[in-house]
């Protein structure tokens, strides 16, 4: 009987181990299935101006737009702050949700300044850390167009790129390993050394729009007549040969257009239907819809429901990490491109 009791609490032993095992195991795939580049993302900018409230059933991730280096060059200002908490706050009913605080945007400066001094420089990512923590957010995306340019007015110096890299590097150090560090890129791909921060970056948004006005399409996914700089495949190509893997690139799509002769140089997608008197045209080479006026003039380039899925199941095949939009608020109320590009690129 002493020999059959011990057997029994032996089997016993046996059983509850191989469970205990087995739930851990399952534990440790959940947590592996969770990881950045599993499963597609969806990335919206959310500007501080807006009165709206994204809506966490349409988007993996947030980038609100925007926070800028502050005048003493050391620290973040961030706009309406308010906003940005009640949008962190989406995250207790939605624990999937990212939300990153946007640094820069056209027109913002004061970063050569601060990433040219290792003072300055250092105080800023200390901030960054500290904003992360105080809005409890996922992590921060830098917008800083561009390292080495001056064209949106701001200053800009030869050493910009490879300050531009020390800069993610201490980023990375401080904010460490569980929390995301993006940018936002250029079309053209130039400005950064992608090579040399890859390894310190979680993923870049490409922003694959302003390629040109009319005649010239906003955002062609393919080249054709009306392409005046590059198009959206030739850009992925560009980002994928300066050394950015497929699999860290999101897509951006402009919820707006480009207007000429009467319309307005930007147009959100919500504001068409006030656009009277123009006739739709498709590209179908490269496969985005414009609008001429009576005359046939090419007057307005934009993106649709029918181009941006056809943009979204390019990324798919292309095995890029997922989408990004400038920006949320552009879209119509019944929010017609949000649901078409979350649809489409969660269907993998």
């Amino acid at each position: 009987m002493k020999n059959l009791a011990l057997l029994f609490i032996a089997i016993l032993f046996t059983f509850f181990s191989c469970s205990n095992r087995s739930t851990a195991e399952k534990n440790d795939s959940l947590q592996d299935a969770n990881r950045l580049g599993e499963t597609p993302i969806v990335l919206a900018y959310v500007t501080a101006s807006s009165e709206i409230m994204p809506n966490p059933n349409v988007v993996t991730h947030i980038n609100y737009a925007f926070g800028r280096v502050s005048d003493s060059f050391n620290s973040i200002v961030i706009q309406n702050e308010d906003r940005l908490k009640a949008i962190s706050a989406l995250k207790k009913e939605h624990p999937k949700l990212k939300v990153l605080l946007s640094i820069g945007g056209w027109g913002s400066g004061r970063f050569s300044e601060m990433a040219a001094d290792t003072l300055l420089r250092r105080s800023f990512v200390n901030d960054c850390k500290r904003v992360i923590d105080q809005f409890n957010l996922d992590g921060v995306d830098l917008d800083w167009e561009y390292p080495t340019n001056s064209a949106a007015d701001i200053s800009s110096s030869p050493n910009d790129t490879e300050n531009f890299t020390s800069l993610m590097k201490e980023i990375r150090e401080v904010i460490g390993e569980d929390k995301l560090l993006t940018l936002a890129s250029a079309y053209s791909a130039q400005y950064y050394d992608f090579k040399a921060i890859d390894k310190y970056i979680d993923f870049v948004n490409i922003m694959t729009y302003d390629m040109g006005r009319p005649p010239y399409h906003n955002a062609p996914l393919s080249r054709s007549e009306h392409t005046k700089r590059l198009s959206v495949e030739e850009s992925v190509d560009a980002h994928v040969a300066a050394g950015m893997p497929l699999n860290k690139l999101t897509l951006g799509l402009p919820f707006y257009g480009h207007g000429i002769k009467g319309i307005n140089d930007f147009v959100d997608y919500k504001d068409i239907p006030s656009l009277k008197g123009y006739t739709e045209k498709w590209d179908s080479l490269g496969q985005v819809p414009y609008l001429v006026d009576a005359e046939g003039y090419f007057v307005y380039s934009y993106d649709n429901a029918r181009s941006l899925k056809l943009k979204c199941e390019y990324l798919l095949k292309k095995g890029m990490l997922g989408a990004m939009y400038w920006e949320y608020s552009c879209d119509d109320a019944d929010g017609t491109l949000r649901k078409v590009v979350y649809n489409t690129v969660m269907s993998k």
